[in-house]
């Protein structure tokens, strides 16, 4: 049954999507646009509800594979991120519920004792940044759900490297489930994923990556690389506003993705471009999976990131000017 969970998950995913938008009650949660949107009409934000209930019925017919660890934090970030995606929460309730979802994966894994209270409080701190780094590159028609497939796929091939099927399997479900949000939320989008698939993605990016470290199936350092196409993009954007002094936790359109849409760029062109940088990201990272740190791969992948943000931030403020001419 094991190897059919990625299949129920697509086909879960997209039934209830196709439910949910036909009929009124994918209606009563929408993305209003705002400061930060990139999108002029509202649209239903209720892709998490379908993406994560697929998620749980392809892990259904692999139930003996499941861990509390995994599941019950999983469950309180959807349940606080649909709240707030329904009614909106305060910033320090969402955050809570990131901690004790981020303290319950490092302490029930065993983290805490394998590796020592510093790393472990370090693992805390990057899985509750994974968790948010996801939800802020989550504004793009197929982004996060192309994010989705092409990471946890490649999660899912370096776990059948390492001959773990049990894990492979679990993400290949995830990222199934993100082909099926797809289906509804390439451009031009039907439904938006909302805070309620986003987070909790963000945190099984973060809960994978460390689960398969643990299990030696990979380096420390194979997530940071396979996701660094988001990684690098939120982090780089936060570092900028907290040196000019900007509120993180305001919302704004300063990431390079949204940056590129508001010069002219489609939703369509930006998210196939950033699929082509996911690619290439678990193309080159999954031939060195038997190295400590690959360094030459490392400095390849920093030189291209730095060369496209560069080259974006002077066409930005050529854009600027010509605004303000």
């Amino acid at each position: 049954m094991t190897y059919f969970a990625p299949i129920c998950s697509a086909l879960v995913t997209v039934l209830l999507l196709a439910f949910i938008l036909s009929s009124k009650f994918g209606y009563k949660i929408q993305d209003i646009p705002n400061e930060r949107s990139l999108h002029s009409r509202p649209v239903p934000r209720m892709g998490g509800v379908g993406l994560m209930a697929g998620v749980l019925a392809g892990w259904l017919l692999m139930a003996d594979a499941m861990v509390w660890w995994l599941l019950l934090p999983m469950a309180i970030l959807f349940t606080v991120s649909l709240l707030d995606d329904m009614r909106g929460m305060p910033v320090r309730v969402r955050l809570s519920a990131q901690l004790l979802a981020a303290a319950i994966l490092v302490g029930g894994s065993g983290f805490f004792a394998q590796q020592g209270i510093v790393v472990a409080l370090l693992l805390l701190l990057l899985t509750v940044w994974m968790t948010n780094l996801y939800n802020f590159m989550d504004g793009s028609n197929g982004l996060a759900g192309g994010m989705a497939l092409f990471g946890f796929a490649a999660y899912g091939i370096a776990a059948l490297v390492a001959q773990n099927d049990t894990l492979a399997m679990l993400n290949f479900t995830i990222g199934a489930a993100a082909l099926g949000f797809l289906f509804f939320n390439f451009h031009p989008a039907r439904v938006f994923m909302g805070d309620a698939g986003s987070i909790p993605l963000g945190f099984l990016a973060a809960a994978m990556g460390l689960w398969g470290w643990q299990q030696s199936c990979w380096a420390a350092w194979f997530p940071l690389l396979v996701f660094s196409p988001f990684i690098v993009d939120a982090s780089v954007t936060l570092l900028k506003r907290s040196l000019r002094g900007a509120k993180v936790t305001e919302a704004h359109r300063e990431h390079y993705y949204q940056r590129a849409i508001q010069m002219g760029w489609s939703h369509r062109s930006v998210a196939l471009v950033e699929y082509g940088l996911m690619l290439a990201s678990a193309a080159v990272a999954l031939p060195a999976l038997g190295e400590a740190f690959p360094v030459l791969t490392f400095m390849v992948c920093g030189g291209v990131y730095a060369g496209l943000m560069l080259s974006l931030d002077a066409t930005w403020k050529k854009f600027v000017r010509g605004q303000h001419a």
